[in-house]
């Protein structure tokens, strides 16, 4: 039987079998996949999706508009946003961002609405991504630029082994 954790908020959230959500976390009607942890002072809006075997540290802000695929991991204190131009009233567009599988977002780090990290990407800590990041790159800076277009075999190799000692065809 799963602990619900305490001081938590879960309305409306589909949460996948084996996945983790910790005490003070706000979910309001997404979907998260199998296996996925959530730690503490998570806030995450209606509408997202959360593949499986994510990490989402602590303290970080998945409004309403973002999909996270499978294998990614979100550091601390990232923000995404969905709207370029805010406001406390009137019109607004909702902007879809998506982050691929494999890919990894430093700590503190600013998603702006309506981009692609793509797959095994490479953002690094407090980075604001204002532009889409192609499949294997690293990125980083204010705003995010890449630095490299592919990233280094070795790390291609960790992440593509599914049992010790092997990989996948």
């Amino acid at each position: 039987m799963r602990r619900r954790p305490k001081y938590s908020i879960i309305k409306k959230t589909k949460i996948g079998r084996f996945s983790r959500v910790y005490d003070q976390v706000n979910l309001y009607g997404g979907k998260i996949g199998k296996n996925t942890k959530i730690d503490a002072f998570v806030y995450v809006e209606e509408g997202v999706t959360i593949g499986d075997n994510c990490k989402i540290r602590p303290f970080v802000f998945i409004p309403t508009g973002v999909t996270i695929e499978d294998d990614v991991f979100i550091g601390p204190s990232v923000t995404f946003t969905n709207d370029k131009y805010p406001r406390a009233h009137g019109e607004w567009k909702l902007l879809q961002t998506r982050v691929k599988k494999f890919a990894s977002i430093g700590a503190r780090s600013v998603i702006n609405p309506g981009v692609t990290i793509g797959e095994n990407a490479l953002i690094g800590s407090g980075s604001v991504v204002t532009r889409d990041i192609p499949d294997n790159a690293i990125a980083f800076g204010n705003p995010a630029r890449v630095v490299s277009a592919t990233i280094s075999p070795r790390v291609a190799l960790a992440r593509a082994r599914t049992t010790k000692g092997s990989t996948r065809p």
